[in-house]
């Protein structure tokens, strides 16, 4: 290689190298797609009357996971509501900010929206399927528009918070059915985990997915 080459060479390397570091550092970069959890993935496994458990992306989601002891994968959880094909969730929400602060029921879009992990848990206490079918879902309705409970205090009536709400209805059609309850330090009162749910021996788990 001639001189004047080498010398070309040089150059080149004093002027692009520093110019491509430019570039990666100063380069928006690009960001995988994000995954989620969507209602069209996940509606063909859905029967009317099954819990919903969901871990959000809230920061008090990871508090809410942690009051179980045993099964962290959840930190809400509602009733899945099918009719005419459409499929909504029945759930008490504590988003005071958002003007929803009560039971309400909202599309399985809108509850999926911050979900990172969802598991679908299917009552078994029955034998008949077809009474199951249909009888979780319409106890909930009987809820909607009631506060949320920010006290999280199964003796205050008035208000519930969301595992409370599927506590209320398990103890009008099959109060021979106990959920887990455990002891709050900081509230000094017993309340229910999401894992009374998902550790449940009346409850199936139909399906988990986890986007983490």
């Amino acid at each position: 290689m001639t001189f004047l080459k080498k010398y070309w060479v040089l150059i080149a390397g004093i002027i692009i190298i520093p110019a491509a570091l430019l570039v990666i550092v100063f380069l928006p970069q690009l960001k995988p797609k994000e995954r989620k959890i969507t209602a069209d993935s996940i509606s063909v496994y859905l029967k009317d009357g099954d819990i919903i458990c969901r871990l959000g992306d809230r920061i008090w989601s990871q508090y809410f996971k942690d009051i179980s002891p045993e099964d962290k994968r959840f930190s809400h959880l509602g009733i899945i509501r099918i009719t005419d094909s459409k499929i909504t969730v029945i759930h008490a929400e504590g988003r005071a900010i958002e003007g929803k602060d009560y039971v309400n029921e909202t599309s399985l879009d809108e509850f999926l929206e911050i979900a990172k992990a969802i598991g679908i848990y299917r009552f078994n206490y029955f034998d008949d399927e077809i009474k199951t079918n249909g009888i979780i879902s319409s106890a909930a309705m009987e809820y909607i528009g009631i506060p949320f409970d920010w006290d999280f205090n199964l003796e205050i009536k008035n208000k519930i918070y969301c595992t409370e709400l599927i506590y209320l209805i398990l103890e009008k059609i099959a109060p021979q059915v106990q959920l887990t309850k455990v002891f709050h330090g900081f509230l000094k009162r017993e309340i229910i985990p999401p894992e009374a749910v998902s550790n449940s021996e009346f409850f199936d788990e139909i399906l988990f997915i986890s986007i983490n």
